[in-house]
């Protein structure tokens, strides 16, 4: 039986309902986005021009910056163009579209950090091995993999969502195309659809995280055997990648992890993770890694001397 849509426009809600808080959050996202793409693109550019950041730490790192510039650009610009109009509008089309990529991006960055995890723990629990263990080829399988989970997972997301009818009505109560409020619009029973949701994100959140915490409880218990300044190194390369898994799943965990419904709450937390969360991962890394911030420094110098020249 063919699908029926008589909706084929949809109005976001937006952030918020006052036109004067929609300005001052215009000129403060504004700022927040452009942050987001410079800070994340110099990592990205820093990385790759360096030659004392080719280990596979700084590879993973630098995937996780083209990530989070892909994931921002997928709902931050429609969001900031939409708190100067009155009427915020997107295309049915459009808003699957919206869905799949953010679900995509969100995936590969949970199996990114994921994969991150695991080099640190093969960097202090197995050091002699590490090189060997984390080859190059090696760390191409891992980010493709991870990428490649992402699309798979936006795909079962997005085949379940195209096949909903919606025939009205054709309000979003977000300022962004999400499963949870777009399922509300349809016109028929979403609970199985839903319960399947829930379960492809929810489970692969869950086996992540809980992922991301054994690697970390086992390199704590490996660090007893350390000196004081090997203590204090390993745990200084791990401190940046544990404040972004918190970041990240503090705020999904809310969102996903639970059965369809919408909060108040919702969109103040997608907020942060969908604004926020991806302009602090580069001011984060660069803060707290000496070797980045050394190797941004010297690019400045060499583009200083040579422009002097």
């Amino acid at each position: 039986m063919a699908i029926k849509n008589n909706v084929t426009q949809l109005i976001f809600t937006g952030l918020f309902q006052d036109q004067e808080a929609q300005r001052v959050s215009f000129v403060i996202f504004l700022p927040v986005y452009v942050t987001t793409m410079l800070g994340n693109g110099l990592i990205i550019f820093t990385v790759n021009t360096s030659k004392s950041l080719n280990s596979p730490m700084y590879f993973f790192l630098s995937h996780l910056s083209l990530v989070e510039i892909c994931y921002s650009s997928t709902i931050v610009p429609k969001f900031i163009s939409d708190l100067l109009v009155e009427n915020k509008t997107i295309s049915l089309d459009g808003c699957m579209a919206q869905i799949f990529f953010s679900h995509f991006l969100g995936v590969a960055e949970i199996l990114l950090l994921t994969v991150m995890a695991y080099d640190r723990y093969v960097a202090i629990c197995k050091p002699l091995h590490y090189m060997t263990i984390m080859s190059r080829p090696v760390c191409h399988v891992l980010v493709f993999g991870s990428w490649l989970g992402g699309l798979i997972h936006s795909l079962v997301q997005i085949i379940i969502t195209v096949q909903l009818p919606f025939c009205g009505p054709h309000v979003i109560d977000h300022y962004f195309c999400d499963l949870h409020p777009l399922f509300k619009l349809a016109c028929t029973d979403t609970f199985v659809e839903g319960i399947i949701v829930f379960a492809n994100s929810g489970l692969l959140s869950i086996i992540s995280f809980l992922f991301l915490i054994s690697s970390y409880i086992v390199i704590l218990v490996h660090l007893r055997n350390q000196t004081a300044e090997g203590r204090r190194k390993a745990l200084s390369t791990c401190a940046s990648h544990i404040t972004v898994v918190l970041l990240f799943f503090g705020p999904a965990t809310f969102l996903y992890l639970r059965p369809s419904s919408t909060f108040t709450e919702d969109k103040l937390v997608a907020v942060f993770y969908t604004v926020i969360t991806p302009m602090l991962n580069p001011i984060i890394y660069t803060l707290r890694n000496a070797e980045v911030k050394n190797a941004m420094k010297r690019l400045w110098s060499k583009k200083m001397n040579s422009g002097g020249e």
